[in-house]
Parts: C-alpha cells; sequence; structure tokens
C-alpha cells in the first residue's frame, strides 16, 4: 500500500484529505505543522507528500527545499489558499511535483497523486537483473539486444549536454522513456521534467500552453498564467508529437530554440529561459518538410542529434525480460501470486508482431495477470487476437529493413480494424481496447480511410 504524507495546519483538511486518500486506497499518515512533517519525513518510507504552502514552524516551501536534499525521489505537491502564478512557477523550479490551489477538487488532487505515486513506483523497480549498465540514472531501460545498447550509449552521451534531441520511433515503443533518461542523467535533474503532448492539447490552446499568457490577452484570461517553457526553466521540457504542431507556431518555437526567448500570449516584454528542449515523433519529419506540413529550418534545429527507438518486433531477445518485468510489477500491484506464462502463453506472446510496442505488451500482461488467479498465466487469459497464432520464422535483418514500414502499417491497421468490428465501431471503446487516445485513432481512422 502507497504512503501518502498529508502536512496542513488546518485539522479538518487534514482529516478530510486522509478520509479521501484512504478510500483510494492508500496509507496516510498527517501532521499538523512543518517540523513534524519533517521528522514524520525522515522516519518514513514514504510515496508522496502533499503539503500545504503557510504553516507554523516550516513552512511547505521550506519542506519541500528539505525533501529534496533528504529524498529527493519522493515527489512533492503543494497546496495553497494563497496561489498565485510567482509561487507556483517558485515551487516547480524548485522540484515540486505539482501545485493545486485550495479549495481542493478532489478528483484532480487523486488523479495526481496516483499519477506520483505511479512514477514514483517505477522509480523503485529493482531491474538491474535484466539491464546491466554503469549509468544508475537508466534504470528502467530494459534492454541487452545490441539495438537498445548502441541506443543507451548515445543517451549516456549527449545526456550531460544541452544539445537538443530528437527521438524518433512507432506509438509505443518508449520514447518518453529515453527522453526522461537523459534528463535524469543530465545536470538539470535536480530541476523540473516538463511533458507537453502537442496532439493532445487543441491547437487553440497549444500556444498558451507553450507560451503562456497576460491578464486579458482573451476572454476568460483573468490573471497571468506562465507557459510550459517557464515551467521547464533550468531543466528539461519534451515536445511529444513535435510533427503535430500548426505552421504559424513553429516560427515561435524556432525562435525559442534559437535565442531562448519568447513573448507570452497578448505580452510584450521578452521572456528568458534556460530551458532543454527534446522532441518525440512517429512520423517521418522530413516527409513532413516536403510535404510543406514542417519548417525546415525547424526540424534542424530540432535534429541535432538524432535518436531512434526501434519498434518491440526488432528486438525480440529482450520480449522475455520485459514480459517479467511487467508480470512482477502487476504480481505486486494486484496481489496475485502469478509467476510466469504457461508454454502456450509465452510462445503466443514471443510469436505476437505487438504492433502496439512496449505499451500494447504492458496492456496484455496487465490483463493476463487480472484474469488469472493461478501461479501460471494462461492461454486462455491472452486478448482473442492473439490465440491460433500460427509459428512463422522471423525474418533477416536486411528482409526486416525492407519490409519494415509495410508490416507496421499493415498491423497498426489490422489492429485498428479488429478493434472497430469487437466494438461495433465504438472508437472510444476501439481505442480503449488498443492502449491509445480516441484522438489518435481517429487520425489513425482518416489515415488509412476505414
Amino acid at each position: 500500500m502507497a504512503s501518502i504524507l498529508v502536512v496542513d495546519d488546518d485539522r479538518n483538511i487534514c482529516r478530510v484529505l486522509k478520509e479521501l486518500l484512504e478510500k483510494a486506497g492508500f496509507r496516510v499518515l498527517t501532521a499538523y505543522d512543518g517540523e513534524t512533517g519533517l521528522d514524520l519525513l525522515q522516519r518514513h518510507d514514504l510515496d508522496a507528500l502533499l503539503t500545504d504552502l503557510r504553516m507554523p514552524k516550516k513552512s511547505g516551501m521550506e519542506l519541500l527545499v528539505l525533501s529534496r536534499t533528504l529524498k529527493p525521489s519522493i515527489p512533492v505537491i503543494l497546496m495553497t489558499a494563497y496561489g498565485d502564478i510567482q509561487t507556483a512557477v517558485a515551487a516547480m523550479k524548485k522540484g515540486a511535483y505539482d501545485f493545486i490551489t485550495k479549495p481542493v477538487n478532489e478528483e484532480e488532487l487523486l488523479n495526481i497523486v496516483e499519477k506520483a505515486v505511479s512514477e514514483r513506483e517505477m522509480d523503485r523497480e529493482l531491474v538491474s537483473d535484466y539491464f546491466e549498465t554503469e549509468a544508475p540514472s537508466l534504470p528502467q531501460v530494459i534492454g541487452k539486444t545490441p539495438a537498445i545498447q548502441q541506443l543507451l550509449q548515445t543517451v549516456r552521451k549527449v545526456a550531460p549536454t544541452d544539445s537538443t534531441v530528437l527521438i524518433t520511433g512507432e506509438t509505443g515503443v518508449g520514447k518518453e522513456l529515453i527522453a526522461r533518461a537523459i534528463h535524469f542523467a543530465s545536470p538539470r535533474k535536480e530541476h523540473p521534467f516538463v511533458k507537453v503532448n502537442c496532439f493532445a492539447i487543441p491547437e487553440a490552446l497549444l500556444e498558451s500552453e507553450l507560451f503562456g499568457y497576460e491578464k486579458g490577452a482573451f476572454t476568460g484570461a483573468m490573471t497571468n498564467k506562465p507557459g510550459r517553457f517557464e515551467l521547464a526553466h533550468k531543466g528539461t521540457i519534451l515536445l511529444d508529437e513535435i510533427g503535430e504542431v500548426p505552421l504559424h507556431l513553429q516560427a515561435k518555437l524556432l525562435t525559442v530554440i534559437q535565442d531562448k526567448s519568447f513573448e507570452r500570449l497578448g505580452g510584450v516584454k521578452t521572456i528568458k529561459v534556460d530551458t532543454r528542449i527534446l522532441a518525440a515523433t512517429n512520423v517521418n519529419l522530413l516527409d513532413a518538410v516536403r510535404s510543406g506540413k514542417f519548417r525546415a529550418d525547424l526540424f534542424y534545429r530540432l535534429n541535432v542529434v538524432s535518436l531512434h527507438v526501434p519498434p518491440l518486433r526488432e528486438r525480440r531477445d529482450d520480449l522475455p525480460f520485459l514480459i517479467d518485468y511487467f508480470l512482477k510489477k502487476y504480481a505486486s500491484k494486484y496481489r496475485k501470486p502469478c509467476k510466469g506464462p504457461s508454454p502456450e502463453a509465452m510462445d503466443a506472446l514471443l510469436r505476437y508482431d505487438w504492433p502496439g510496442n512496449i505499451r500494447e505488451l504492458e496492456n496484455v500482461i496487465e490483463r493476463m495477470v487480472v484474469l488469472s488467479d493461478e501461479e501460471t498465466l494462461s492461454f486462455e487469459s491472452l486478448p482473442p487476437e492473439m490465440k491460433g497464432l500460427e509459428p512463422k520464422p522471423i525474418p533477416s535483418a536486411p528482409d526486416m529493413k525492407s519490409r519494415i514500414d509495410g508490416i507496421s502499417r499493415a498491423s497498426e491497421k489490422q489492429m485498428i480494424q479488429e478493434a472497430l468490428a469487437r466494438t461495433k465501431q465504438n472508437r472510444t471503446r476501439a481505442a480503449k481496447l488498443l492502449g491509445i487516445s480516441r484522438r489518435t485513432i481517429q487520425k489513425k481512422i482518416r489515415e488509412y480511410g476505414l
């Protein structure tokens, strides 16, 4: 059971938050001042710290700074009834995981805490048996195949620098994981890592999310708001799905990369930032440049160092290690006795093409663990599309290289068609079945003319 420390000088708020978090399945400790909170922080193995900002003896900001020194891996979430932009930016710069204002929205709080605890859980996983490296900051990257080893060698070389890195690869291969590895192996690791999914944010809001806005910039802008670039000051920003950024914003991105400066939406003051930029994409940006959908100058600015994350079908020798890793993770999470797949189930797992890559593999293993009550994961717990696979030879490297794009698109299209058929054309349910967003499946449906 994950442990949360709640620190607030308002005893009623402590009681309410304790009840809320305990109902969600957390073990909760409480303290009514910063000094008591610090004592509990030092004496207990915690998964997250939720603290008020203004308290007697020690403030939440002081507690944040001390926790980053004593136990830097514990995510700290700040609460305050006196929230303002300057405090939020200061908290993020000092390493706060997130910042929430009172009165607290229960759903928002639970989402933030669950996400923080989940990431903390991943950080604590011991996978050294499967991936041997001298770099302790890369523990989550599991793989012994030459392609992964070469990729990680490059990560170690670029991490200490401030070079812009473009990370490419299919959906679900772990591009964000590589970006996090770069950040946490860099001198910026004590500062924020800020991810922006450029496809998930509506186009009309993307500029204000990236660059912030001034009060009165548009209807509803009641105060100043910093953008993600400001929140990532001294740290790293990951521009995920960079190929989806509209052309009119690409020029502003180019300025940020070149000059490390920009203006907020509706503002005239130039803001300077010291932010390292990483970008990730699952599309061929050179093709986008040729078709006029992506600026050539921006592409070359982003493509200082290019890292390609291989799809799972090109690193099949890593499958047993990844399967075991996810099995242990979900057996522990759901308190199941599962120790491994049956021979028939393992055979199917090893022969499947995995069009959804590691994300799909993780979802499948979670499903199998949830459906199993035995030590062995049965063949029957596999998804329907993985049953009845005929054995087939793995293509040689040259053949695979020439066929890779065709295999990927054909497999992806087939998976989407099957998911839509199984859900009677319900796009939301089909997206959930595939482990992708509804926006992504809509895009793919248009792309493949389904």
